[in-house]
């Protein structure tokens, strides 16, 4: 069973940088497809970013476009989000989840999720 755990959130100010890491333990990541998604108060989770290196592919939201850089450690078991320039608009819960599917942007898609950090950007 794959377990997920997110860390790194906190309170920032717009323009800082943060980054976010997905720790999971009990199957290596090799073939799975594993994204980030973020969920503001009263709104839907929506999808961040995604990576899955079987396939060799990443994948952005447009609105995080050129600041957020999805990327995994060498021993191949965290990922990472670095998020740069942040804005207020990216105040979230940020989830990272996983899937054996080949790169979905849809939540339903995703078997496996943490439990959520929280990122606040304050303007």
């Amino acid at each position: 069973q794959l377990q997920l755990v997110e860390s790194g959130g906190g309170l920032v100010q717009a323009g800082d940088s943060l980054r976010l890491s997905c720790a999971a333990s009990g199957r290596a990541l090799n073939f799975y497809t594993v994204a980030w998604f973020r969920q503001a108060p009263g709104e839907e989770r929506l999808f961040v970013a995604l990576a899955s290196w079987s396939a060799g592919i990443t994948y952005y939201a447009d609105s995080v476009k050129g600041r957020f850089t999805i990327s995994r450690d060498t021993a191949g078991n965290t990922v990472h989000l670095r998020m740069t320039a942040l804005k207020p608009e990216d105040t979230a819960v940020y989830y990272c989840a996983a899937t054996r599917g080949a790169g979905p942007t849809t939540p339903q898609a995703y078997d496996y999720w943490g439990q959520g950090t929280q990122v606040t950007v304050s303007s």
